[in-house]
């Protein structure tokens, strides 16, 4: 039986804490200030980007390093850094043993077509997969993460921002970059200094399940308490596909001129991981409600999806071929 949808947006009413009016427009369409108030924020923020790289910028180092998942936004934060900005970037590919063959292919060809150095860090694919299958079990954070992700996507993407973070401070890099989409993270957090307490506060968070799990294999990938007492070193974060604008295919036209090309074996919401239907489909017999509908409503919202397209990302039923090839891999205790 389907359930009621924000008439507005696409949020269903199994997503914690929403209401609807009388109209069925839910309670965080009624607080959106609208199109022309994000757009005042979206040129205040890239002005601000743009000062700060005049005063933060290294000669000895690189300017920015990217979470680089080899996926379609991304991949176009790579092109946006080096050729809107005229940044030198390290982009960083955390390999979850997940990664689709056509996205690895993706990740050489745009990176050497961006001129930008790539560095590939590849765990143990047992460790990961046994982080994964717990995660697949049971919950293992606080109810809030499970608003914007999976349980499987949170560990993955908590080991990615760590590691990246703790590159960026072992080098000395003063940007870090992500390729949040616009209804991943609000406009008000698309330049935002990293707060080193709030960090440590947030790292334990992931890092205490992760543990109990995987033991202290996990810890080459976290921040250590000494990098945490230094504040001063923290990097800037960036997620620049907050502050310019966003056009779904015209970013697939621009980054297939650096022989980027969708791969065919994964779901509607990935254009890079073969794990994501399986944890996808977890999540939404789990909690009633896909975890990329908090994202894609604020697309919605934001204009930058029409309504239709927006449930287009998030009814059909996962591929089951998907979900089972997922699971089969997962179930493999070595690669």
């Amino acid at each position: 039986m389907s359930q009621q949808r924000c008439t507005n947006c696409i949020l269903p009413a199994s997503f914690p804490g929403i209401s609807f009016d009388d109209k069925g427009v839910c309670n965080h369409c009624r607080r959106y200030r609208g199109r022309a108030v994000t757009e005042d924020q979206m040129a205040k923020y890239e002005q601000k980007f743009v000062q700060l790289l005049e005063k933060e910028k290294r000669p000895s180092t690189y300017d920015i390093i990217v979470a680089y998942s080899g996926g379609k936004d991304s991949t176009y934060t790579l092109d946006v850094l080096v050729n809107r900005y005229g940044l030198r970037v390290l982009a960083l590919t955390f390999d979850n043993s997940f990664i689709s063959p056509r996205a690895e292919e993706n990740i050489r060809n745009v990176c050497g077509a961006l001129g930008a150095d790539l560095l590939v860090i590849r765990p143990v694919p047992a460790m990961l997969r046994k982080i994964f299958r717990a995660a697949a079990e049971r919950e293992l954070y606080s109810a809030k993460t499970l608003e914007r992700a999976s349980t499987i996507c949170t560990s993955c993407i908590g080991l990615i921002k760590s590691v990246v973070l703790r590159t960026a401070l072992e080098k000395e890099i003063p940007f870090v970059g992500f390729g949040w989409s616009p209804g991943q993270a609000p406009v008000a957090s698309s330049v935002m200094k990293t707060n080193a307490r709030l960090m440590q506060s947030t790292q334990k968070a992931i890092y205490r399940p992760l543990h109990e799990i995987a033991g202290d294999a996990i810890n080459p990938y976290f921040v250590t308490e000494e990098q945490f007492a230094h504040p001063e070193k923290f990097p800037w974060n960036i997620h620049p596909l907050a502050f310019i604008e966003y056009d779904e295919e015209k970013i697939l036209e621009r980054i297939k001129t650096y022989g980027w090309e969708k791969p065919d074996d994964t779901d509607p919401n990935s254009s890079n991981c073969l794990l994501n239907a399986y944890a996808n489909q977890i999540h939404r017999e789990r909690y009633h409600f896909h975890p990329y509908v908090w994202e894609i409503a604020n697309m919605v919202r934001e204009g930058v999806l029409t309504r239709e397209e927006g449930l287009e990302k998030i009814e059909p039923p996962e591929d089951p071929r998907m979900v089972a090839y997922s699971k089969e891999l997962l179930d493999k205790i070595d690669l």
